[in-house]
């Protein structure tokens, strides 16, 4: 019985990162698919520059809570399982929650890079981490304004946050920052090629009319 909980929890976790709240508000809201417009990438940044700032932020906590919660699903174990094997379900479930981000069953298997949910899941594992890797992103973004740069130079140093600066030793944390270093520039191989030949969009914001 408790194995098919522990399943039924990666199901929901999964099916939590597939609501596409950018395909959804900007279906239903604005008559426009994401998908087909900017950078066709069913996340917070194209959100904000297709469907304008307001929609965006919204697409961002919207993207954020799914992370969150899905993780937040080992408070059912809580007390049924070990403290390791629950640290090692909540890396499952932000995996689960993530990949339901990235091929979200309820938009066609066509979602985001997944970089807002993954932040919903520090905020509920590696709080202070997270906010050490924010303040990476910021600066980089303020620097060079490019969002894509920025998400990846601050994934590739969340490792180093977590286990050195912060001095974390659980072993399914530092699984899990290593795979964060490895899966953001994974998802955003398009966005380097157009760094690489500097083409790549700097970001700016802006508003829709008519919202």
């Amino acid at each position: 019985m408790l194995f098919v909980l522990l399943v039924l929890s990666l199901i929901l976790a999964y099916l939590l990162g597939s609501i596409p709240s950018a395909v959804w508000i900007g279906r239903f809201f604005f008559g426009v698919d994401v998908r087909e417009s900017g950078s066709r990438n069913a996340g917070a940044t194209n959100s904000i520059r297709v469907l304008g700032t307001r929609a965006g932020i919204a697409v961002l906590v919207l993207d954020m809570l799914k992370g969150y919660f899905a993780v937040s699903l080992t408070l059912f174990f809580s007390g049924i399982l070990s403290p390791e094997f629950l640290s090692f379900l909540r890396v499952g479930l932000a995996v689960s929650a993530i990949l339901g981000h990235v091929f979200p069953v309820f938009a066609g298997f066509r979602g985001g890079k997944g970089v807002a949910t993954l932040a919903g899941v520090m905020i509920a594992m590696l709080p202070a981490s997270l906010l050490v890797a924010l303040g990476v992103f910021v600066l980089v973004f303020v620097l060079s304004h490019y969002v894509s740069l920025a998400s990846i130079t601050a994934a590739l140093a969340f490792p180093f946050i977590v286990m050195l600066v912060f001095g974390v030793n659980e072993l399914s944390l530092q699984l899990f920052s290593i795979l964060t270093a490895l899966f953001v520039p994974l998802t955003h191989l398009k966005n380097i090629r157009r760094l690489l030949i500097g083409n790549e969009n700097k970001f700016q914001l802006r508003k829709r009319k008519n919202i």
